[in-house]
């Protein structure tokens, strides 16, 4: 039987899944989290399927030797390409990715049907997104777009301003500017499909208006893991002992520049040696 004070396995390919341990520690916060980033080998986004199978499976294994009780896979790529290749390989633990409730929430928040979804190439090229909206939705219109540069603008930390403006209004203007609108082509919904892009959601929101529904799958991606935990007997009722380490943070390469650009991510100062550089 599965101990309900182990930890919570939680990766990424980089810092951007911070934003979803982040609202993991909101949801449950009785829960000790053991957050990887492959940060060797980021980006995740722009390799090829088969290789991000096997960094991802290389990623899992390494927190379920570590005694994880349930493995929550925050990255939009890795979610979107490698999740049936985990759940035959992790048979029996609870696997979450961020597609699939962010599936869920897209389709509650549209009210046209007219669905956009912005992620890195992996994602968009995969259409894991594509087909969840659909199979939820049959009748839904999902239009899908690459926006690699948002990737690179959170980590640098330039959200706001100028070169972030004009960035996401080349990517943007398309799905929901005149023409589109014109066309009757607008979504009515957009779905942040990619763990860094919530980084630029004020910029987002002021080029695609007040209008527009944005679903973060981070929030959901938590409400659905405690939901899962409880329903499997696996939610941790014992409040954290004094001195323990609730949170651990496990990164490839680079501690110091995990630290300082997973800060922002994760909404609170990070020091480099609490970072512990892992070999997969």
């Amino acid at each position: 039987m599965t101990d309900r004070s182990a930890p919570i396995g939680v990766f990424d390919s980089g810092v951007g899944g911070l934003t979803v341990l982040r609202a993991l520690q909101s949801e449950l916060s009785g829960e000790h989290f053991i957050y990887l980033g492959d940060t060797a080998r980021l980006p995740y986004g722009t390799k090829d399927p088969d290789t991000v199978v096997r960094y991802a499976l290389q990623a899992g294994q390494s927190l379920i030797e570590r005694g994880v009780k349930a493995l929550i896979v925050a990255c939009n790529t890795a979610s979107a390409v490698a999740m049936p290749a985990m759940a035959q390989h992790y048979r029996g633990l609870p696997l979450i990715g961020v597609v699939h409730p962010g599936a869920d929430a897209a389709v509650a928040a549209t009210r046209s049907g007219q669905i956009a979804v912005i992620g890195t190439e992996a994602t968009v090229r995969g259409g894991a997104y594509q087909r969840a909206i659909l199979a939820r939705r049959p009748d839904a219109r999902v239009t899908a777009r690459a926006c690699q540069l948002f990737v690179a603008l959170a980590e640098e930390g330039w959200t706001e301003g100028a070169i972030a403006r004009a960035v996401a209004e080349r990517y943007l203007g398309p799905l929901f500017g005149a023409e589109a609108r014109e066309r009757h082509e607008s979504a009515d919904t957009l779905v942040l499909g990619c763990t860094h892009f919530p980084m630029l959601r004020d910029t987002i929101r002021a080029v695609i208006g007040t209008e527009v529904a944005i679903v973060d799958s981070a929030a959901i991606t938590a409400a659905t893991a405690r939901t899962l935990l409880r329903e499997r007997g696996l939610i941790n009722g014992v409040a954290h002992e004094v001195g323990a380490r609730p949170l651990q943070l496990l990164a490839t390469d680079g501690a110091a520049r995990f630290a300082a650009i997973g800060s922002r991510f994760l909404g609170r100062p990070i020091e480099a040696r609490e970072v512990e550089l892992v070999d997969l």
